[in-house]
């Protein structure tokens, strides 16, 4: 369980920051080189790759070099952590609601 949420914080700390997000939207078009994907963000090459990195490092993303071009490729497996976990929050609150639901419902109709 702790590994689980340790990946979990890694992906939602990449994904808080725009240019990352923009990087995985991007990506889900299919791979692309970073420089291609450079060219998308107002910021220098240095600076833009400390966000390739931090994808990198959170498992979101994969790079491959062929001679002097990085390929990027987007991980969707660990996408699938941040599915997995709103799915688990969207059925706690979906029981939670539906126990409101029924309170209040009880309340104006008491037998």
């Amino acid at each position: 369980m702790a590994q689980y949420s340790a990946q979990l914080d890694d992906v939602f700390v990449a994904l808080a920051d725009p240019t990352r997000r923009g990087v995985i939207r991007r990506l889900g078009q299919g791979p692309t080189s970073v420089g291609e994907l450079a060219r998308e963000f107002p910021m220098t090459l240095p600076s833009f790759m400390k966000h390739v990195r931090t994808l990198e490092a959170s498992g979101l993303i994969r790079t491959a070099k062929s001679g002097r071009v990085r390929t990027c490729v987007l991980n969707r497996e660990r996408l699938a952590l941040v599915d997995d976990w709103l799915a688990e929050q969207r059925q706690v609150w979906t029981g939670r609601t539906d126990r409101l639901e029924s309170f209040v419902t009880a309340e104006e109709n008491p037998s």
